[in-house]
């Protein structure tokens, strides 16, 4: 499997970050849900990563839709922003993508961390555009993903026309890692996730034995807010 930098972890290492995570971890400590100019965001990559030193974060990752762009701007970067922080340690910055699926027959947002962004199962969905054919499926994306050495998350699980309750327990079956447990559902401000759907989305979790990620979905110029 190709890794191309150093802050590319593998999945053992995203996994461990995950079994960290709490209500509190996002935004200032980790942020597994940003969007870039490169999809429909307002940041630069460059801007972003200069945000997440300033904040102070441990570790991200951009999750632009059906493109790894924003990624690859960031790398070419890295070293340019070493030498602006003296050397000193950035953010870990795990490969990330939010990719358009279909799930019971419902338009849902699988996240997808830590792949090969050289994968050719992974390629169909890194084109910048949503699929509409088979390989919109759930269960089709969910494996590309995997099989490209990468984990799926399912993204903010409260947010579809199909309740959390019915939909995790589908995208489970197909063999989904994860779902974003902490989501700022009414945008608030300051950023916290929203009680009653992280009740929920949590005990589900728990009894589908998936692991819990949080993030921001920042669109706009502050990675501490959704817009």
């Amino acid at each position: 499997m190709s890794r191309s930098n150093e802050n590319i972890l593998d999945t053992s290492t995203l996994k461990k970050a995950w079994l960290t995570i709490h209500e509190n971890s996002c935004p200032y400590n980790y942020n597994f849900h940003l969007h870039t100019i490169f999809s429909d965001g307002r940041m630069s990559p460059y801007g972003l990563i200069q945000q997440a030193v300033r904040i102070g974060m441990t570790g991200l990752a951009i999750t632009d839709h059906h493109t790894v762009d924003g990624y690859l701007d960031i790398q070419q970067s890295l070293p340019k922003l070493r030498h602006q922080n003296g050397g000193k340690t950035l953010p870990y910055i795990w490969t990330g993508v939010e990719i358009t699926a279909k799930l019971l027959d419902t338009e849902v947002h699988i996240l997808g961390y830590g792949f090969d962004i050289e994968s050719p199962y992974l390629q169909p969905y890194l084109q910048g555009s949503t699929l509409r054919d088979s390989r919109a499926k759930a269960d089709k994306v969910i494996k590309s993903i995997q099989q490209a050495g990468g984990l799926a998350v399912l993204a903010h699980p409260a947010r579809y026309r199909l309740p959390a309750r019915t939909l995790i327990p589908a995208a489970a079956k197909l063999g989904i890692d994860g779902v974003e447990t902490y989501y700022a559902y009414s945008n608030s401000k300051p950023w916290q996730p929203s009680a009653t759907q992280t009740k929920e989305v949590k005990q589900l979790a728990a009894k589908y034995n998936l692991y819990s990620t949080c993030g921001t979905d920042s669109h706009g110029l502050s990675l501490l807010q959704r817009i």
